[in-house]
């Protein structure tokens, strides 16, 4: 269909000439001899470009018909005519909102070049307006769908995320969820399960990383009485909680050697036995996975069965790290805040500007967990309603890592909670990531390390 472009000149010769060679050059070009005839056209059938005369009837009839015109159409574009004199006037006119202007005497091959070039202007605006419509009914769909907005951001990773998630979710397909530690992984798999067709039956999750092979073993496919030293009675199995349903495999990338093979039959088969038991069991579950770690690099490596790998990858989906969407920052801590003033029912605090700049500056290793528990502690210490720099304990000024335990008097449970914090980092570090090592080098049990990586939003250390 021709681009319609109205034409208002008070010259009768030039203005039927413009009409002409629009006509000419493909448009649907019409004329209009002043001011109020133009208006009444414009208003019949809107156009999508208007080439006007400056000075019409009167000295400012140009930049009128520019007002209205823009007051009722805002992407239709002008291109305004002027004589020579009033070129400063028609910079004005420009500044009001005009895309182009042209000095008379007029070149109609140099107009007809002007009017192309502003329409693709605003073709690139209505490409550009249908997007934001777009990712604003996204995000008012993701809020009413995705548990009253649990999944936040609107930047374009997110908003690639969401329609991903949603034409994901229509499917019966395994799903690996991929990203950092703290990048919401769990969020993802619930959207998932709540949005597909099996949100009426049960979402069971395991935390793979957290357990010793025996005790997953058993939590995975449940085990009979006397299967081992302490079973008093026969125990169903996670996969039998999740039959009908969704079952999320959290830390899949920790799970040993032996039991990836007996995941590898139940994802072949749909069937499985408990832990000491004979009786093969049938199970229809959607399995998704998810893991902060290269499992490609795994299966290289030897310490992941490829075979697995590829039941696994049939759906993937990452998460960005926080660090490569900081224009959702400010949208995160408002949630935040808001929720933990409605738990602790407590006056929700301003955000200083000089601690969002702060916020936002920060690298984040531990994401959008971490962004939780700095702005709780934040939330917790700050005084008279508003959260400053000073409130933000693991950063500096410059927005680096701060010294894991700065000078000075601090209250102690911060510096208990810093110097545990700073341990548990080290002691990943040198464990290489793997938890269990980790957890020996601490003292600790792989539960409560494991809790205790949660609660710090601390990422396994780079390879």
């Amino acid at each position: 269909m021709p681009k319609r472009v109205l034409v208002v000149e008070d010259q009768e010769i030039l203005r039927e000439g413009i009409v002409e060679a629009l006509r000419e050059a493909g448009f649907d070009a019409k004329g209009a001899p002043g001011l109020e005839e133009a208006l009444r056209l414009f208003q019949q059938d809107p156009s999508d470009a208007v080439v006007t005369d400056l000075r019409m009837e009167a000295p400012d009839s140009g930049l009128k018909l520019l007002e209205r015109i823009k007051g009722t159409q805002p992407l239709t574009e002008v291109l305004l005519i002027t004589a020579f004199g009033t070129v400063e006037t028609a910079v004005a006119a420009m500044k009001a909102g005009a895309a182009d202007f042209l000095v008379k005497p007029v070149n109609l091959g140099h107009l007809i070049e002007k009017v192309r070039a502003i329409l693709r202007i605003r073709a690139d605006r209505e490409a550009l307006e249908r997007e934001r419509e777009r990712a604003s009914y996204l995000q008012s769909e993701i809020n009413e769908r995705f548990n009253d907005g649990e999944i936040v951001g609107r930047s374009t990773r997110m908003q690639e995320l969401y329609t991903r998630i949603l034409k994901v979710a229509e499917t019966p397909s395994s799903v690996l969820v991929t990203g950092e530690s703290g990048t919401g992984k769990e969020l993802v798999a619930r959207a998932i399960h709540r949005l597909s067709p099996r949100s009426d039956d049960a979402f069971i999750r395991v935390s793979c990383g957290a357990l010793a092979q025996g005790v997953l073993e058993s939590e995975l496919f449940g085990h009979e009485r006397g299967a081992f030293t302490g079973a008093m009675r026969q125990r169903r199995g996670r996969f039998e909680l999740a039959d009908g349903g969704t079952l999320f495999l959290d830390e899949i990338g920790e799970i040993p050697a032996a039991t990836q093979v007996r995941l590898l039959r139940v994802l072949q088969e749909k069937s499985f036995e408990r832990v000491g038991g004979e009786k093969t069991l049938q199970v229809d579950v959607r399995l998704i996975a998810a893991t902060n770690r290269d499992l490609k690099r795994a299966v290289q490596d030897g310490t992941f069965r490829e075979d697995l790998f590829w039941r696994l990858y049939v759906i993937p989906l990452e998460l960005p790290p926080l660090r490569e969407r900081r224009e959702d920052i400010p949208l995160l801590c408002d949630h935040f805040l808001g929720r933990l003033a409605q738990r602790m029912v407590r006056p929700r605090p301003v955000l200083g500007e000089g601690a969002l700049k702060l916020l936002q500056q920060y690298d984040w290793p531990g994401n959008v967990r971490e962004l939780e528990n700095v702005l709780e502690r934040a939330f917790v210490l700050c005084e008279g309603g508003v959260i400053r720099i000073e409130d933000l304990p693991f950063m500096s000024r410059s927005g680096a890592q701060a010294d894991w335990f700065p000078p000075g008097v601090v209250p102690l449970r911060g510096a208990v909670e810093r110097l545990e914090m700073e341990m548990i980092r080290r002691a990943m570090e040198a464990a290489g990531g793997v938890k269990q090592e980790a957890a020996r080098q601490l003292g600790l049990k792989p539960s409560v390390l494991y809790y205790k990586l949660e609660k710090y939003g601390i990422p396994n250390p780079p390879d």
